[in-house]
């Protein structure tokens, strides 16, 4: 997809450069691959690179490298781990791209609150292994080892959402450089605040727009007593899904519920080394103590049984647990496999539960209608789901038949009552959906907190909010 930026802000970058370098010198890199790297993520969308990178280990490196954009009418694009899908990292107009992985520091660990303090660089799978000798651990995971910073920007989600919330539950304040500069703190470690706006969810989910997070304080949990994992294969796709269905309306509190069609079972069989019935699936985890594991386990079988359910695989130990959920966050590698050479389009969409099948049926049907090679995946506990439809960068017609296919998923979903993304975001490469989502006014108002944030317009511009 071929972004159409507007104007580029008024300003030199040249001169901006100047004034980084002299600040902060060697942290400002303008090397041709470390721009490349910088301005393409791991989606489809086309890459645009920066004309710099700044490293950043500091927050006074970061409010130094806002103030100098800030003076000379800059783009700046904030840069965690370069994971997202959406093109939320293109630098679409130039300028800088501010690369947050060096400010990695666990700030402080609050047990008996269950709460912590990173900065923005710390990756997911870092903090878990920080916080598991205290017998904590932070539950949103996304599948990629993510930044904090950029699963906050992103408002990131993952296969714990159905019980744990995503990462606008889980964020009780932070940290951010507004677009002059200045620092914003907001939030406090109090479980609830009816003090003023709501500025933490205002900035969770932004994308960079609204300024550049740097440090946050994160919801944890205890490490439950028992952790025990199932597999279920189902004869349909709907039997599958209207279990998940039941299970969420009968108040079962399962911990992780995802969902994966039959294509996407043999891609990772194949590329796992696994031996999953190739059938629809079902992979759970229960947590609680040793009782509660067992009854909803067995509340769970017993719904699966009467959808269809069969060959139920259960399990506490860790190590079988961990080779599952390892297949399952290796899903897009391994449907990319399915057709080597070829691309994909990972993209999401997320309905109201009570369509959630009809929505994933009708997907099926558009899919196998239009000949496409493709997977469907998802964290259905919360109603969202993942396709990832392959085609031959070489062969246009294919490519503008997956395009269609794409815009067709997000159609199909929008008229269910449901949402363009659950948990990519928008980036440039959704940001034609926004004014199908949301009515002129709700537009209106996000295009007037963005002007009163950044009236310069130099943070991520292009992005989440149609000019």
């Amino acid at each position: 997809m071929t972004p159409n930026p507007a104007a580029r802000p008024a300003g030199s970058t040249d001169a901006a450069l100047s004034d980084l370098q002299q600040s902060l010198g060697a942290k400002v890199v303008v090397t041709e691959a470390v721009r490349e790297q910088h301005g393409i993520d791991e989606g489809w969308h086309v890459g645009h690179a920066p004309d710099a990178v700044v490293f950043a280990t500091s927050l006074d490196d970061v409010v130094t490298t806002v103030r100098v954009c800030h003076a000379h009418h800059t783009p700046l694009i904030p840069f965690g781990a370069g994971t997202s899908l959406e093109g939320q990292i293109a630098a679409l107009r130039g300028g800088v791209s501010l690369d947050l992985s060096g400010l990695d520091r666990i700030i402080e660990v609050n047990v008996g609150d269950l709460d912590c303090r990173v900065e923005a660089g710390v990756h997911r799978v870092a903090l878990n292994d920080r916080l598991q000798r205290d017998g904590l651990f932070f539950p949103i995971d996304p599948g990629a080892d993510a930044t904090i910073g950029g699963m906050v920007a992103t408002r990131a989600s993952g296969t714990n959402a159905v019980r744990y919330g995503t990462m606008r539950d889980s964020v009780l304040g932070l940290t951010a450089v507004l677009a002059d500069g200045s620092i914003a703190r907001t939030g406090t470690r109090a479980r609830k605040s009816s003090a003023g706006y709501d500025l933490t969810r205002l900035l969770v989910g932004s994308e960079g727009t609204l300024g550049v997070m740097t440090d946050v304080t994160l919801r944890l949990h205890g490490i439950p007593e028992v952790i025990g994992g199932a597999v279920c294969g189902f004869a349909t796709l709907r039997g599958a899904v209207d279990t998940v269905i039941q299970v969420i309306q009968l108040g079962i509190p399962i911990a992780r519920v995802e969902f994966l069609d039959a294509a996407q079972v043999a891609a990772c069989n194949a590329y796992s080394d696994l031996d999953l019935p190739e059938r629809p699936l079902l992979l759970m985890e229960f947590h609680g103590s040793p009782s509660a594991v067992d009854d909803q386990s067995a509340a769970v079988r017993e719904l699966a049984s009467a959808n269809g359910g069969a060959d139920w695989q259960w399990s506490t130990d860790t190590e079988t647990r961990n080779a599952l959920w390892k297949a399952r966050h290796d899903a897009y590698y391994a449907a990319l496999a399915l057709r080597p050479g070829c691309r994909g389009i990972p993209t999401d969409v997320c309905v109201p539960i009570s369509r959630l099948a009809d929505c994933i049926d009708q997907t099926r049907d558009d899919l196998e209608t239009t000949g496409l090679t493709a997977t469907i995946v998802g964290h259905v506990g919360d109603g969202n789901f993942h396709t990832l439809p392959l085609f031959d960068p070489d062969d246009q017609a294919e490519r503008e038949a997956v395009e269609a296919f794409h815009d067709r998923l997000v159609h199909r979903a929008l008229e269910m009552g449901g949402t363009c993304t659950g948990e990519h975001g928008i980036g440039y490469g959704k940001l034609a959906f926004m004014s199908q989502e949301h009515d002129v006014a709700s537009l209106a108002a996000m295009r007037a907190i963005k002007s009163a944030l950044d009236p310069r317009g130099i943070l991520n511009p292009g992005k989440v909010v149609p000019a």
